[in-house]
């Protein structure tokens, strides 16, 4: 879903459990604001849909997922979103930081591109 453009990073991701759970502004806000800090993107948290980088604006969208619980995630062809990021590496990093509040998240894209989010087969023991 897209961001409401007229909101802030940080009050769009409050927005989910303000609607969802009947949570008051203060609280939902500070549970959006502890997901900014361990993503690494509070500096986007005042910033409004039309000023934000790829990675800023995939990160919000990211959050606004992962504040509802329980959480589950499908990232479409993160190229797409990311295009001027090394998208394998910026995902597993934010995916692991989050990895507490997460319960399923998949990432779908080419086939061919599957070696880039699986780290490659362990090669065999020796003999």
């Amino acid at each position: 879903m897209p961001l409401r453009a007229n909101l802030s990073v940080l009050d769009n991701i409050a927005l989910i459990p303000q609607y969802r759970h009947n949570l008051d502004y203060e609280t939902a806000s500070g549970q959006a604001w502890n997901l900014l800090l361990l993503s690494g993107v509070e500096s986007a948290a005042l910033k409004r849909d039309p000023q934000l980088d790829h990675v800023e604006r995939f990160t919000a969208k990211l959050l606004r997922a992962a504040i509802e619980q329980p959480p589950i995630i499908l990232i479409d062809r993160p190229a797409l979103l990311l295009p001027d990021t090394h998208y394998p590496r910026f995902l597993r990093g934010m995916l692991e930081r989050l990895s507490d509040h997460l319960n399923d998240c998949w990432i779908l894209d080419y086939r061919w591109n599957a070696p880039l989010y699986h780290p490659h087969p362990p090669s065999p023991a020796p003999r």
